[in-house]
């Protein structure tokens, strides 16, 4: 217990130093390595033999966050600058090119890499860094230094944390029936359905307070769309942590690593925020899209 709160302070420690530091690079460096850190872990997991493979899905899982946003590195670089850089290979090609490269290094070490070596390596490479990119395009999404991106990225947090904690408390005050008893024996019915509203509740507060101390309020269209969907991206927040331990189940592993003594590894902290983050970013895009349509 002693080791968890050790942990979860110095992680406390680290979210301020980023909050602190959210408009500089240092925010996408942090995701950068939390990135790379997943991938190698669950091609660790899934027992993924090449070198090749783990070292180039390594390297591009920290590349990916760059991609994020033109704006995600200044003020070292402008936007026209970096907007340049990224756009050489757009996300489609990129894709591409680092599921060929993943191919072809099955191809020269078949006898050690099977095709579900290749498919795992892509999800962990690609997939789940795209995830962390989120963070950095919900912060740009209107504009650099905006503090609704900002706060879209406390409002698709709070719905991971504040379910997942709403979700505990509940489960061991009134769990009774169980919810996914094959997956995770200690998840009820009860504790997720407090985890929704403890999501719903906190954001709403989150949402009171941005009101009241942010240079411009929220709109109304805009505020209720977030709050109507609250509950449904607390849901996404559980299926995240629920399609995590199928994958241990899967990987016969406990925790996907062990970077945070205590609480396991980068995907055993983050498995719930790479559903809610970009969904709110697919929320906040519909938004956006629907209004400019009337």
């Amino acid at each position: 217990m002693k080791q968890r709160v050790i942990t979860a302070a110095v992680l406390l420690a680290l979210l301020a130093v980023v909050v602190w530091q959210i408009y500089t690079p240092l925010f996408v460096i942090v995701f950068a390595f939390l990135s790379a850190v997943a991938a190698n872990e669950i091609m660790k997991c899934a027992k993924v033999k090449n070198k090749f493979i783990v070292i180039f899905g390594t390297i591009v899982a920290a590349f990916i966050p760059f991609t994020s946003s033109e704006s995600i590195m200044r003020p070292w670089f402008s936007e026209e600058v970096w907007g340049n850089f990224i756009s050489i290979l757009p996300p489609g090609a990129l894709i591409t090119v680092v599921v060929i490269v993943f191919f072809v290094a099955m191809i020269f070490d078949y006898k050690e890499t099977k095709f579900e070596d290749v498919a795992v390596s892509v999800v962990a490479s690609v997939l789940v860094p795209y995830g962390f990119a989120m963070f950095g395009a919900l912060r740009d999404y209107y504009d650099y230094r905006s503090p609704v991106g900002v706060y879209l990225i406390f409002y698709g947090l709070i719905c991971a944390l504040g379910t997942d904690t709403g979700a505990q408390l509940g489960g061991m005050a009134l769990g009774k029936h169980k919810l996914c008893p094959n997956i995770s024996p200690k998840k009820t019915v009860e504790g997720a359905v407090c985890g929704v509203i403890t999501g719903v509740f906190l954001n709403v507060i989150a949402l009171l307070l941005y009101n009241r101390f942010a240079s411009s309020t929220l709109d109304r269209s805009f505020v209720i769309t977030l709050m109507v969907c609250a509950p449904f991206v607390g849901v996404f927040s559980m299926l995240g942590d629920l399609t995590a331990s199928v994958l241990k189940r899967n990987f016969d592993v406990k925790d996907f690593g062990k970077i945070f003594p205590g609480h396991g590894g980068v995907m055993d902290r983050f498995d719930s925020s790479l559903f809610t983050v970009p969904l709110t970013f697919v929320i906040v895009s519909v938004f956006d899209a629907f209004f400019r349509m009337r």
